[in-house]
């Protein structure tokens, strides 16, 4: 008698568990008959059915990106130059104090104060950068709005895996105090920024304690390909991350309707397959000579036109020259899309800082008029007497991310791979014996193995971002697991 045998029965009690991530790794099982079975077919089912577990556990590691993206501080403080080009210690500390997190919210707790060094500030800005005590909050399972949209204003629209803040594409001026000529920041401001294009807006009740704060992709002006600063020159910085165009940039922050900010390149296509390319912005510069229209079509009465085009204030010196051509870039009206990133291999909607063609700022540069997503409006300061920096507080059970190891239910079959983040040296203790260890860049590529047993790893010499730890066990199963290398 020939009896058939659905393998997919063997595997499904341990796949049910794992139903949502399943459309991400397409299978096929086939039946087969009895009288096929070789001795070692329930061997090789095993090793499928642990190897699937292992990739899927790994995709669920990377869907946590909003809990396991930020820097946490080192205990060390801010630094800032004064005129004379000296480094002063500005006594605050620097990075995420505290990660904590719920089902539903992740709660980042800082001072807005980088690492990198900051300042001066040549426009003539007297502010200093102070720390201010943020408390965020980043909801976990962001979705589209579907009622009316939010618009990005004044102050802080999201933060930075660092803690420090991000602004709207304006400086809070318009021409002739109409509020129609919107100025950008990005033009005027443009000699105010520090190497890392930061700066802070001043408190008026305490100069020394301003609101530092970045408008546009935190890099270094000198590497773009055409630098419109040479502030660099004189007060260099390292800024949150270096442009590389033959890599996915990381994800540098979040927006408050929950959704990730990338850097300012990542894959042509949005299923993850295509060439790494720079992500442009659908907005354009409008084809026009003088300032009497909007891009909407709206006539504006003479004594409502904005400035002459000229050299002083050149077309996208103001928020209102740009308008948004669907399909002449890669993003939307918000300037994000839905697509596979390394961190959200399932797919995310996710912003992008967008630069031009000569890796300068591209309006409108994080977010644009609008959010995509449902916005915590929480995390907008509370203005007034009695105002603070957020209206955040947290009412509900939470833990804490102490950022040494990933979050515990994302360890796959007693494998803890630590310290995650690495700076030199990775640890793998596992429960199960593994025969070799190969870490991967996120294109898998092999950058690292090892084919004896080996628990430590001097990971010194990769350059930092994200990576795949993957072990051969000697049971036939492969586990990954995801590593970040910061420094």
């Amino acid at each position: 008698m020939n009896t058939t045998v659905d393998c997919s029965r063997l595997l499904w009690p341990v796949l049910d568990r794992f139903r949502p991530l399943i459309f991400v790794y397409r299978f096929k099982i086939k039946p087969f008959r009895a009288s096929e079975v070789k001795p070692e077919t329930p061997i090789r089912i095993m090793r499928l059915t642990l190897t699937i577990i292992a990739l899927l556990g790994a995709s669920f590691a990377y869907s946590q990106a909003e809990i396991t993206s930020w820097i946490l501080t080192d205990g060390s403080t801010g630094q800032y130059y004064n005129d004379n080009g000296n480094l002063i210690d500005s006594g605050v500390e620097v990075d995420i104090q505290l990660v904590q997190y719920s089902d539903d919210n992740v709660y980042v707790t800082c001072e807005g104060m980088p690492s990198y060094p900051i300042g001066p500030y040549p426009d003539g800005n007297p502010a200093q950068a102070g720390g201010h005590g943020y408390l965020f909050r980043i909801p976990r399972n962001p979705v589209q709005e579907e009622g009316n949209l939010t618009s990005p204003g004044l102050g802080h629209i999201g933060v930075l895996i660092n803690g420090v803040p991000i602004y709207n594409a304006e400086d809070a001026m318009s021409y002739n105090n109409q509020g129609i000529w919107h100025q950008d920041a990005i033009y005027f401001e443009n000699d105010g920024f520090d190497c890392s294009k930061g700066h802070p807006a001043p408190d008026m009740q305490d100069i020394n304690n301003g609101y530092y704060h970045h408008h546009q992709n935190p890099v270094t002006f000198d590497s773009a390909t055409d630098v419109i600063s040479n502030i660099c020159d004189d007060y260099p910085s390292d800024a949150l991350y270096e442009m590389d165009p033959n890599t996915h940039s990381p994800l540098i922050g979040f927006a408050f309707d929950g959704f990730p900010i990338y850097g300012s390149f990542g894959y042509d296509d949005t299923e993850g397959q295509g060439a790494i390319v720079r992500i442009e912005s659908s907005y354009q510069l409008r084809d026009i000579t003088e300032r009497t229209t909007l891009a909407d079509g709206t006539t504006l009465n003479a004594n409502q036109y904005g400035p002459a085009i000229n050299n002083t204030f050149p077309l996208g010196a103001y928020i209102e020259d740009y308008e948004f051509v669907e399909g002449s870039g890669h993003l939307d009206i918000h300037n994000g899309r839905w697509c596979v990133t390394p961190e959200y291999p399932e797919g995310t909607y996710a912003y992008f800082a967008t630069i031009g063609e000569d890796w300068n700022s591209a309006y409108p540069y994080f977010i644009g008029p609008t959010y995509y997503g449902e916005v915590a409006t929480d995390n907008f300061a509370v203005m007034g007497p009695n105002g603070s920096p957020t209206d955040v507080d947290i009412n509900e059970d939470v833990e804490t991310w102490d950022g040494t190891i990933s979050v515990a239910e994302l360890t796959s079959f007693g494998v803890t791979i630590y310290p995650n983040p690495a700076s030199t040296v990775v640890m793998i203790d596992s429960e199960a014996q593994f025969t070799s260890v190969r870490i991967t860049d996120l294109q898998g590529r092999v950058v690292m193995s090892s084919g004896v047993l080996q628990q430590q790893f001097d990971v010194s010499v990769l350059p930092s971002g994200w990576y795949v730890v993957n072990l051969d066990m000697t049971n036939g199963a492969m586990i990954s697991e995801k590593l970040l290398i910061r420094r």
